[in-house]
């Protein structure tokens, strides 16, 4: 029996125009029920707890299409870490070196003052800030 949240997990991807598969639905219960920061590994891992038949090819493709309807943002924490996060609202990063960890900082908390010139052919879509941190070294 399909729960509240599942019906609502599915009537926010169809109304955007995502199909709706049980792939997708899981995959859209773990990373938009609340905010998260997640590898597509980690998703992976917490989608095949409940369909443990879910491919890593369906994590990646379902993430690249939730990323064009905006449902959650793509960051590139370092060159060996990719995250995506469910929160799209405009805020900031910090990130800690030692652990890992990814925490959300509101925008009002940061301000960014100035864009660099930019190529007439281009316009600004967004600025991504990640402030990396690390336990002080005694």
């Amino acid at each position: 029996m399909e729960t509240s949240s599942s019906r609502y997990l599915a009537d926010r991807l169809r109304a955007i125009g995502v199909p709706v598969t049980l792939q997708r639905l899981e995959i859209a219960r773990v990373m938009l029920s609340r905010p998260v920061h997640l590898s597509a590994e980690q998703l992976l891992a917490k989608v095949r707890d409940t369909v443990p038949e879910t491919s890593r090819a369906t994590v990646y493709n379902t993430l690249r299409l939730f990323r064009e309807k905006n449902l959650v943002k793509e960051l590139i924490v370092d060159p060996e870490r990719v995250v995506y996060d469910s929160n799209v609202e405009p805020h900031y990063h910090l990130y800690d070196v030692d652990t890992g960890e990814l925490t959300d900082v509101a925008a009002e908390e940061l301000h960014v003052i100035g864009v660099p010139s930019l190529p007439a052919h281009v316009e600004l879509e967004q600025v991504d800030v990640i402030i990396r941190v690390r336990g002080k070294r005694v």
